[in-house]
């Protein structure tokens, strides 16, 4: 229904089924962005020109549609970053570091959330601490409320979808566990905000992150929501142009929040595109989004279910965005790369996820992704590949 809306397939011929990786762009985001190049090319807050003034103007009216779309209390909430991987990387070193002893994190994260603690040189119950998962790979609430009680004014940094798996964690119940026990709460929005609607009051989280190219915006900006109690504490993360006030040789001020948290040129013309690609999803709505998912995800899961030695790891009735697997005695590369060669771009591998692959034995799945511009046709020929990779590998 909306495939015609983005101009990569009328270039390709590829089925692709990765958008939990990077989605494609509408073409209502790469003209924003060609526009911004080509009409009024300049820098922001710096230069008095009308050009500078209209990116200026597009660049923060973007913060301002930003905090509307995930009901930031205000738009001064919002810093963008050039993804979510810096967002966690500069909450880490800007506001964990000297401030917790203890953080606590789900068993199904991404590199991107342990990676930075194992910087600061935490590992397992020596500053990290990892909540365990059932056989569905479901979060277990009631070890997380003991880790909370033993490590109590702890920092929790948690995905809100897995990447891997597409499994939901109960954002709003792991918030109100946290603040229990006087926890603080960053969450990873990665693989929720392309497919469900997020509101970072209701949720009650303290920052929340949000990568850019995984919901139709241009890869290069990010988004890190910080609930405004926390700017007292949050250190300047970077220095240089476009985030001070005054210099001299004798010291540095920085200008207010959030523009001090962005030093340097930003990526302008990814920004604007964000804004569009807000647009574009707000325009068909969340409902509607969350309606063609749905029936993507049950009508591939049905004829998953057709194919013989499929071995899932979580109830994918439950899941979002991404649906993982493997087959009985094969290796999911092998599988990958006959899939590829028939024009079908899926995930396999580790999916940047190895302490979970480990706990599970396994060296990675194979992860089909769902995106607005696909349709059950996409689904009957990834079948039919998949019908033929196996039995070529069998």
């Amino acid at each position: 229904m909306y495939k015609e809306q983005f101009p990569v397939f009328d270039n390709i011929d590829t089925i692709y089924l990765d958008s939990a990786s990077s989605s494609q762009k509408p073409r209502v985001v790469l003209e924003a962005m060609d526009k911004f190049y080509t009409s009024y090319y300049a820098n922001v807050h710096r230069s008095s020109s009308n050009m500078a003034n209209e990116a200026t103007i597009k660049y923060e009216e973007t913060r301002n549609k930003v905090a509307n779309f995930i009901n930031a209390s205000n738009q001064k909430e919002i810093i963008f970053t050039k993804g979510l991987t810096e967002a966690i990387n500069f909450v880490a070193s800007s506001f964990v570091k000297d401030n917790f002893e203890t953080v606590i994190i789900s068993s199904l994260e991404h590199h991107s959330n342990i990676v930075p603690w194992h910087m600061q040189g935490r590992t397992t119950s020596k500053g990290l601490e990892v909540v365990g998962c059932n056989d569905n790979l479901e979060f277990d609430y009631a070890h997380f409320e003991t880790l909370l009680k033993n490590n109590p004014n702890s920092f929790v940094s948690i995905m809100h979808i897995s990447n891997s798996f597409g499994v939901v964690h109960d954002i709003k119940k792991i918030t109100n566990l946290a603040h229990k026990y006087n926890g603080v709460v960053l969450v990873d929005g990665a693989q929720s905000t392309p497919h469900i609607k997020i509101d970072v009051q209701e949720l009650d989280v303290d920052f929340y992150t949000i990568a850019g190219h995984k919901m139709y915006a241009p890869m290069g900006v990010g988004i890190l929501y910080v609930k405004e109690k926390h700017f007292k504490t949050l250190k300047v993360y970077q220095g240089g142009g476009g985030s001070i006030d005054d210099v001299s040789y004798e010291k540095t001020t920085f200008s207010k929040y959030p523009i001090c948290y962005e030093s340097g040129t930003p990526n302008i013309a990814s920004v604007i595109g964000l804004s569009s690609a807000i647009d574009f999803m707000q325009d068909i709505g969340y409902e509607k989004i969350e309606e063609i998912e749905s029936e993507l995800r049950n009508y591939f899961i049905k004829e998953l279910e057709k194919i013989e030695n499929v071995i899932v790891y979580t109830d994918n009735s439950k899941v979002i965005g991404s649906i993982s697997f493997n087959i009985k005695d094969i290796d999911n590369a092998d599988i990958g790369l006959l899939l590829d060669s028939q024009k079908i771009a899926i995930r396999y591998g580790s999916h940047c996820s190895k302490p979970i692959m480990g706990k599970l034995n396994i060296s990675g799945t194979l992860r089909v992704s769902f995106a607005l511009y696909n349709d059950m046709s996409d689904i009957d020929v990834f079948i039919k590949a998949l019908k033929k990779a196996v039995l070529m590998l069998s």
